[in-house]
């Protein structure tokens, strides 16, 4: 099963340069464990033992993971996963 996964430009250095991969799974931890399978590091960036770390956002087709099934949000062919650090400021 084919997910695009988007990433922002400072994000980028964890998946060699790319923006935007194409990773495989059903559900958004699978997406995250075959990201990690290929480029190491990459799950400790957005998770920790917890689920998604705080100050990271995952959207699956614009809408944020955390009101739909977390980590266990099931995924179809053709979904697009941004993963997004939170920002602040003032």
């Amino acid at each position: 099963m084919a997910i695009a996964v988007k990433v922002t430009a400072n994000m980028k250095k964890l998946l060699d340069g790319n923006s935007t991969i194409e990773a495989n799974g059903n559900t958004v931890r699978a997406v995250l464990d075959d990201i990690e399978r290929r480029y190491p590091g990459f799950r400790d960036t957005v998770m920790n033992e917890g689920g998604i770390h705080r100050f990271v956002n995952i959207y699956l087709n614009d809408e944020d993971v955390r009101f739909l099934g977390q980590l266990d949000t099931p995924l179809k062919d053709g979904d697009v996963l941004s993963v997004l650090p939170a920002l602040a400021g003032g």
